[in-house]
């Protein structure tokens, strides 16, 4: 008998292990929303508040419904801003105009901060370090932008206009950026992605020679990648100092270009054979910032399909699993390479995203993914909702704590009470200390009740009350609810039960 009993719990723990990796609880599912030229919103400049403010909360509606728990949301694509500031002027992909204020006045970054709340979504802010002009040919500058207050920060490579990374000044301003949102806005992450130093333009040399020579702490003539390489060195050290300084439970995340080196270039890469690379052509030493702390998440955007031969997705994404160093690490896949007219046949439908999570989900440090970009949610390329829903997303996930950051300990929802109505079950409850998200849990009477089984995630929200409709799958003779909650940095407090006021009455 004790050996039947043993042999049933060997079984039933491995079922619940091979549940949990195919049906992860905890797991980054992020979508970028891209402003830059108008990418995923607005859909134009110049749109009339209530618009904008429809579009964005629709594509946050549609996260939920992919189960994704995170934006990833740009806010500073080119030395502008989504949100008032003084430092830098409105985004001319907002309004039309750079430095135009929304007409009647609202503040997007702190609607955007609301509206994910409400949803029980993640809110990172992302932002570009040194690009101010995406086109100098097309682009509406403003008075009091940057680039006409210190010119001598800036310089023009190809049709773009950047800071200078070889001047203080330039890691000054963006810090002073940094610090001013983190000051005012309640947020989860600041995010980064893979632009430093522009891509190369074959046959031009970015012009930082100037700054070289008047600043070359000690780097030969012939040592100048070097030199460019320590000074995106200094920005993101100094954007971790200021992170650690203002709101050091803050995680601070880079996505940057999939590949870090290739192997024929170093040993200790990948075995690609990327035209530009990290170290080499970006100037970003990504395993140094991992090393030693300065980031708390790395996201390489490993927009290419499984067996591409000179990047290939399985070979990418097992390097870098093998090269966390202590971060988190999120793969950044690419939703808008789904097309029935792709060149490649492998991105003809959408089940190669599929397989890449069931590829990611194999590797212990890969946490999840964030995917581009927003408007591939509504247009749902070759049924990709339907697909994800079917199996790998079919439950919510809770995103993963990060442990680089300051913890924020949640206390428990109070008085959470439920009460039936007819044909409705409504639930309330209020929030304890530091409760930002809560969780509501349903168990079937009689049967094993676990909350790291993510099948039995009822609803993720930011709200202190909740409406469903009974049906046979909510049935208060049949199931039970439960609520917890999840601090800023996402850890969970133990579960409160439900008190039916239904039977009281």
């Amino acid at each position: 008998m004790l050996r039947k009993i043993s042999i049933l719990s060997i079984l039933m723990l491995l079922a619940v292990s091979i549940q949990a990796r195919e049906y992860p609880k905890r797991e980054m599912r992020a979508i970028w929303i891209a402003t830059v030229a108008n990418i995923d919103w607005p859909s134009k400049p110049g749109l009339s508040v209530a618009m904008q403010q429809d579009e964005l909360t629709g594509l946050f509606d549609l996260a939920k419904e992919y189960n994704l728990n995170t934006v990833i949301f740009q806010v500073r694509p080119a030395t502008d801003a989504f949100f008032p500031s003084d430092l830098e002027p409105w985004s001319q992909w907002l309004t039309g105009e750079q430095g135009k204020a929304p007409d009647p006045f609202y503040d997007p970054l702190q609607f955007a901060i609301d509206e994910c709340r409400k949803r029980g979504l993640e809110l990172h802010l992302w932002l570009n370090p040194y690009r101010a002009v995406v086109d100098t040919a097309t682009a509406s500058i403003s008075d009091g932008h940057p680039v006409n207050k210190h010119p001598e920060w800036f310089v023009t490579y190809g049709k773009a206009r950047y800071f200078n990374p070889g001047l203080p000044e330039t890691r000054n301003h963006v810090a002073t950026v940094v610090a001013d949102l983190l000051k005012r806005y309640d947020v989860d992450a600041l995010h980064f992605d893979d632009y430093f130093y522009p891509y190369r333009i074959a046959g031009e040399e970015f012009p930082d020679q100037e700054a070289f020579e008047k600043y070359p702490r000690g780097f030969a003539a012939d040592e100048k990648d070097d030199w460019r390489r320590e000074n995106v060195d200094m920005i993101i050290k100094q954007l971790h100092d200021t992170i650690e300084a203002v709101r050091p439970a803050v995680a601070f995340g880079i996505s940057p270009f999939g590949v870090w080196r290739n192997q024929s270039d170093d040993p200790s890469g990948s075995a690609t054979r990327a035209g530009q690379t990290n170290y080499d052509d970006l100037y970003a030493n990504i395993l140094k910032w991992q090393e030693e702390g300065w980031i708390d998440y790395i996201t390489p955007q490993i927009y290419w399909h499984i067996g591409k031969e000179v990047a290939d997705y399985a070979v990418i994404a097992e390097w870098w699993s093998k090269n966390v160093l202590g971060c988190r690490l999120y793969v950044g896949q690419g939703f808008y390479r789904i097309s029935r007219d792709s060149n490649d046949r492998e991105w003809r439908s959408s089940r190669q995203i599929i397989k890449q999570i069931k590829l990611n989900r194999t590797y212990p440090n890969i946490d999840g993914s964030m995917f581009f970009s927003g408007k591939s949610l509504s247009n749902n390329p070759r049924r990709l909702k339907e697909k994800l829903l079917r199996r790998p997303f079919r439950y919510e996930a809770l995103a993963p704590v990060n442990p680089r950051v300051e913890q924020i300990m949640p206390g428990v929802p109070r008085n959470p009470v439920i009460e039936l109505d007819r044909d409705s079950i409504r639930m309330n409850w209020e929030s304890g200390r530091n409760n930002e998200v809560f969780v509501i849990y349903k168990f079937k009477y009689g049967k094993v009740a676990s909350t790291e089984n993510a099948e039995n995630i009822f609803a993720v929200t930011g709200e202190n009350a909740l409406t469903v409709e009974v049906t046979r799958k909510t049935n208060p003779r049949k199931y039970y609810f439960v609520i917890s909650a999840l601090s800023p940095t996402n850890i969970e407090s133990v579960v409160e039960y439900f008190k039916d006021i239904s039977l009281a009455e």
